[in-house]
């Protein structure tokens, strides 16, 4: 019988290489030594995407940008060479995480992931991955666009907009000094939020307040919002709202608006681009039983997360699907409706969630390695 195993991580505790060491270390006390299943970390698109193109053979960079409050931040990206690739994440230049209890939803800045985009440019790629999600941001993209060359007319700083409330005064966007070396490069958008940038399911409304924004924030950030795009789409020469209302335009604070407008991006589902880029199509070939998992198992892993994906993929190919969890709130019929023969939980041996988040490696090779004896013995 041929075993895949392709997870995504445990946040916060295990890495999804970590995460495969440690299912397949419970599965050979059961299974013997001498088991070698194939192991693909996997992804969906957001955070982790970098850390499952590296496990698949993408090299590390390390560079010094923007952070969202304007600090300095170290961020990594995923290079490959012979591809001409780079795979980078927003939430490394402007996650929400990078700023803690200090959220500034209006101050908060998108430049860094334009200075990131610009130095994979230096690398010679020829195709940018970008991963959306976790940002702190709610600028529509501007502060990215600043950074690349863009300049937003009569802003208190036309030539470096930092945040959404960098966009008041403004009354014009100058496309003519974009780096022309943009126009080279295939800019590739993994995201499954298909909200538009304004409105009542817009940027600003419905992520806004995850960011710390008050309702009187919200409601000045979608107009700031909805005048930038409007002039973004007047430069363009497109009829107003083409960009505006498209799908995903408004994933990370509005990154996607920019990235769909200026960038020229395509946009497609993240899981459909981790399983690419991390090589999954071609590891499910033979596949007879795959564990699959990350750490919290609930409504959202069967909206679009890699897990899904991966039980979706195998009853595609007539594979069986587990999945290792650290905690699940799905109920029975809820996860077998979506494609899995089983789903252990850390949780559900009785070890408590300071503890499995402490220290889940014993935790997940014992589970491990009872899911071997229930299903491959």
């Amino acid at each position: 019988m041929s075993v895949l195993i392709a997870v995504d991580k445990f946040k916060g505790s295990l890495t999804g290489v970590e995460l495969s060491d440690a299912i397949a270390t419970g599965m050979r006390r059961a299974l013997g030594e001498g088991f070698t299943p194939r192991i693909c970390p996997i992804a969906d698109g957001g955070d982790g995407t970098v850390d499952a193109a590296l496990a698949s053979g993408f090299d590390e960079v390390q560079t010094q940008v923007t952070g969202p409050a304007g600090q300095p931040v170290t961020v990594r990206y995923a290079f490959d060479r012979a591809a001409a690739t780079a795979v980078i994440e927003v939430a490394e230049a402007c996650g929400i995480r990078l700023l803690g209890a200090d959220l500034d939803v209006l101050g908060a800045t998108t430049f860094g992931v334009g200075e990131l985009i610009l130095h994979a440019v230096e690398r010679g790629v020829s195709t940018i991955v970008i991963g959306l999600g976790g940002s702190a941001t709610t600028d529509a993209g501007a502060g990215m666009l600043s950074a690349l060359g863009v300049r937003f007319e009569d802003a208190p700083n036309p030539a470096e907009v930092h945040g959404g409330g960098g966009l008041r005064g403004v009354t014009g966007v100058d496309l003519s000094s974009l780096d022309p070396r943009l126009a080279g490069v295939d800019f590739v958008m993994a995201s499954d939020v298909t909200n538009p940038l304004t409105g009542e399911n817009g940027a600003a409304a419905v992520y806004g307040p995850q960011k710390g924004a008050t309702l009187e924030q919200v409601k000045e950030l979608d107009a700031l919002l909805g005048l930038a795009a409007g002039f973004i789409e007047q430069a363009l020469d497109v009829v107003l709202g083409t960009y505006r209302e498209a799908p995903g335009a408004g994933a990370a604070g509005g990154l996607g608006f920019a990235c769909l407008s200026v960038l020229g991006a395509r946009m497609r589902p993240g899981v459909d681009v981790a399983f690419e880029l991390t090589g999954f199509n071609d590891a499910l070939d033979g596949a007879d039983f795959i564990i699959t998992g990350e750490g919290k198992f609930d409504t959202q892993t069967l909206q679009g997360k890699g897990p899904a994906g991966v039980a979706q993929a195998g009853k595609r190919v007539g594979a069986r699907v587990v999945a290792i969890c650290g905690g699940s709130e799905l109920e029975e019929d809820a996860w077998r409706a979506a494609g899995f023969d089983g789903v252990y939980s850390v949780l559900g041996t009785g070890v408590s969630l300071e503890e499995s988040l402490a220290n889940p490696r014993p935790h997940v090779e014992k589970i491990a390695e009872q899911m071997a004896r229930d299903f491959l013995i």
